[in-house]
């Protein structure tokens, strides 16, 4: 993603000792008229590629984005949010947190 060097980077869930903590419950506003895409799929059926993809092409349209990473994983994504249109994607599979 050569374009998002300078994107925010940041985690939204890590391993304590009391367990995992996720904090993608505060993804987006539901209430500011925010768009939250999740995403599930099994491992390795390109949700963090995809995600990839949505940050590169809206950096490439000067849409500064904010990616989380995987904490397990820092070369994969687990969400990228676009504050300037309101909109966030993310993985919606275990253990994100996500209500189904």
């Amino acid at each position: 993603m050569n374009n998002c060097d300078k994107c925010l980077r940041f985690f939204l869930g890590a391993n304590t000792p009391q367990g995992f903590v996720s904090r993608f419950d505060q993804l987006a506003d539901c209430d500011d008229a925010w768009r939250c895409f999740v995403i599930k799929g099994g491992p390795g059926t390109g949700k963090s590629s995809l995600m990839k993809k949505v940050a590169e092409y809206l950096t490439q349209q000067d849409c500064p984005v904010e990616l989380i990473h995987c904490s397990s994983d820092v070369n994969s994504l687990d969400g990228v949010i676009a504050k300037d249109i309101k909109t966030s994607i993310a993985d919606g599979t275990s253990p994100h947190g996500w209500v189904t």
